[in-house]
């Protein structure tokens, strides 16, 4: 992937279905920094930080759109 900054704010402006998109496409980069750091051909070691950080805040955004949803259709029960 090109060097890119995760905002929080350019993260919730997508649509859920574009974050789960996303959120595979940096797993998959993920294991493949992995593979590369553990046979030595890892050319941006900072790189991992910022993938791992990146699926950390796209798991926080789905859970707590996940979270909104569920609060909405508890109060619409009551």
């Amino acid at each position: 992937m090109a060097e890119t900054t995760y905002k929080v704010a350019d993260l919730r402006a997508k649509s859920e279905d574009e974050l789960k998109t996303l959120l595979v496409d940096l797993k998959r980069e993920q294991i493949n920094q992995r593979f590369a750091a553990a046979t030595g051909q890892s050319e941006n070691s900072s790189r991992v930080k910022i993938v791992r950080r990146a699926v950390a805040r796209i798991k926080t955004l789905l859970n707590q759109s996940k979270n909104r949803a569920g609060a909405k259709t508890s109060a619409a029960k009551s």
